[in-house]
């Protein structure tokens, strides 16, 4: 709809000039709404992410001030009476604002920015998360400090108020693993470990996306970023570690019969290679094929039969030859993992 409104005020003012302040404020208003909810850069939940935010807007004001200086300067000069302009003066405008002005801007940008540049301190008992980028999905691994390590996929849990350290890997192709509003994107690539230093400072459920093209399903390439109260994370790491609820019945048979149980891990259930994403408590995440669809029976359903539609490229085999009430008894089964 904004789309089309804003087509529609462009030819308008191309026409008539009268109507072009209404169509920059149209446009000013449509790429403001960009600059809020779970995904954006000035919706911060990070230390980072608020610094970053900080030095924007600055810049930005510094940028509209010096914009309006020099077009208050153009139009002071081509109004100037003959003569009054002359080279003693027009060398000492270049001085200041070519040379003096520009000094004095950049340095104490330099020196005010120089901290920001500063990564977080990193302590031995501090939280360690390990993230492998793949095609197309999030290996997250919470590596803790007695060795245990626990494993999820395609969701990220971190405590507020902690630092956090991300150990970025990737096993096939470059990947770039970015959550705007908590901190600045790092690349993930093969054969390198990379790190990420946060902190988190808000609660609250947010969205983290892949920003380095790596494949056909790289738009589709998200995870669920939710930020918790120290307790509430600790509760629900220790509940991570334990094995998956107990489900017996029809959905877990046939889970094993059409082989899922070669590529997926259900802690408890099935122990499988590391092909796909670990399962053991995926009826308690947000999301499905990491950030793409709403978790639910039919989307669960769906995937299992045509993965390729929800995500081209994705390396996960169809089943188009079973029976949809199949694919329903074993999503049921997905959504009981708890």
């Amino acid at each position: 709809m904004q789309s089309h409104l804003i087509k529609f005020l462009v030819k308008r003012a191309v026409r008539d000039a009268a109507l072009l302040p209404l169509t920059i404020v149209a446009i000013t208003v449509s790429l403001l709404g960009g600059c809020a909810g779970v995904q954006s850069t000035f919706s911060t939940f990070g230390v980072e992410a608020e610094a970053t935010r900080k030095l924007t807007l600055v810049m930005v004001v510094a940028g509209v001030l010096i914009t309006i200086g020099m077009g208050w300067f153009v139009v002071h000069a081509v109004r100037a009476p003959p003569g009054r302009l002359n080279h003693t003066s027009g060398m000492r405008v270049i001085l200041w604002l070519g040379a003096i002005g520009p000094a004095v801007l950049l340095t104490v940008l330099l020196v005010s920015t120089l901290p920001m540049m500063k990564t977080l301190p990193v302590n031995d008992d501090d939280l360690e998360i390990a993230v492998d980028g793949k095609q197309f999905w999030w290996g997250v691994r919470y590596l803790l400090p007695d060795k245990q390590v626990v494993e999820t996929a395609n969701e990220i849990r971190i405590p507020i108020g902690r630092t956090v350290n991300f150990t970025l890997t990737s096993p096939d192709v470059i990947h770039s693993f970015w959550i705007p509003g908590l901190a600045g994107k790092v690349d993930m690539i093969p054969g390198r470990s990379n790190n990420l230093v946060v902190r988190a400072t808000k609660a609250g459920t947010y969205r983290g996306v892949c920003a380095e093209f790596c494949g056909l399903s790289h738009a589709r390439m998200a995870f669920d970023v939710i930020a918790m109260q120290p307790a509430a994370f600790d509760q629900w790491l220790i509940d991570a570690a334990e094995p998956a609820t107990a489900v017996d019945g029809p959905g877990r048979q046939l889970f094993e019969d059409y082989g899922c149980n070669g590529c997926h891990t259900v802690r408890g259930h099935f122990t499988a290679s590391p092909i796909g994403p670990d399962l053991t408590h995926f009826g308690s995440r947000l999301s499905l094929a990491a950030g793409t669809l709403p978790i639910s029976v039919a989307a669960i359903a769906n995937f299992i039969r045509n993965p390729a539609m929800a995500k081209p490229g994705a390396l996960m085999p169809a089943f188009e030859s079973m029976p949809a009430e199949d694919a329903d008894v074993i999503a049921a089964y997905l959504m009981e993992l708890k």
